[in-house]
């Protein structure tokens, strides 16, 4: 019994999402054909697998300043927004001063920004760091205030009563009671670093996979967008996974139970 709901389990996480894409291509595939879609207004997967075999190595080289600039604007917003986050937990003033000002910027949409950030830093890749950071900084902001704010009262009082200093409460309670909500946040920011940067490539960049993009797209070369944008997912699920990956590590290493969604 154990092992059939073991495979319903694998069904249900694995297969069939891999089912639903499988399903999907052929749909694209044959569809196209029989709708008679002209190749370069919407090409097939085959055209689009074709066009990763010739430009792989080009797609590859192009990533690589992608990945950086995405790697070094996730890890700035991090730091950002941990030290914010924190912040406006531990003091009431910073807090009062502060959180509608950031919720005011969250509010605003940030693309409509980002001719901003080229005016005022170039068009250089400090824009698109600049820009990357502040797409990505709010999650985190906001994770980590609500993780620092859902430790249980009842142990927080208990610690107090035990004579336990304020940094001992905080450093043994509330932080391993902020990690679920803290790498939900960083799951997000990373995503929206990659956005960030690709946003950036669009206007600024000469290299990079948003240059791609914009370059096939002028070309009317749709199959390679599509290969770009699919080298790009790789990239995402990559840095996805590796912010998984240091979750789970951090779980095993606090002895703290990490809940994740069913997505």
């Amino acid at each position: 019994m154990a092992a059939i709901w073991r495979r319903i389990a694998l069904f249900q996480r694995v297969l069939l999402p891999l089912a639903v894409a499988v399903v999907f291509i052929l749909i694209w595939e044959y569809g196209t054909k029989l709708a008679k879609v002209s190749p370069l207004l919407f090409a097939p997967p085959s055209a689009v697998w074709k066009s990763l075999e010739l430009s792989f190595p080009i797609l590859v080289q192009q990533s690589l300043p992608t990945l950086k600039e995405t790697l070094l604007g996730f890890a700035l917003a991090s730091l950002l927004g941990v030290t914010l986050g924190t912040a406006l937990v531990l003091s009431k003033r910073v807090r009062q001063a502060l959180y509608p000002h950031i919720l005011l910027f969250q509010l605003i949409p940030k693309v409509a920004l980002a001719p901003l950030f080229i005016v005022w830093l170039g068009i250089g890749p400090t824009s698109r760091l600049s820009f990357a950071v502040f797409m990505a900084f709010f999650p985190v902001v906001i994770a980590t205030m609500t993780g620092l704010l859902s430790a249980d009262r009842n142990i927080v009082r208990l610690c107090t009563s035990l004579t336990a200093t304020p940094w001992q409460t905080f450093m043994s309670v509330r932080v391993p009671y902020a990690m679920p909500h803290l790498f939900a946040g960083l799951k997000i920011a990373v995503t929206m670093a990659i956005i960030g940067v690709i946003v950036g490539e669009f206007v600024t960049a000469q290299e990079g996979l948003g240059y791609i993009i914009m370059f096939a797209s002028s070309a009317d070369d749709t199959a390679l967008v599509f290969a770009a944008i699919g080298m790009l997912c790789a990239v995402g699920l990559t840095l996805y996974g590796a912010v998984a990956l240091v979750e789970m590590l951090i779980q095993r290493r606090l002895g703290v139970t990490i809940t994740s969604s069913e997505f």
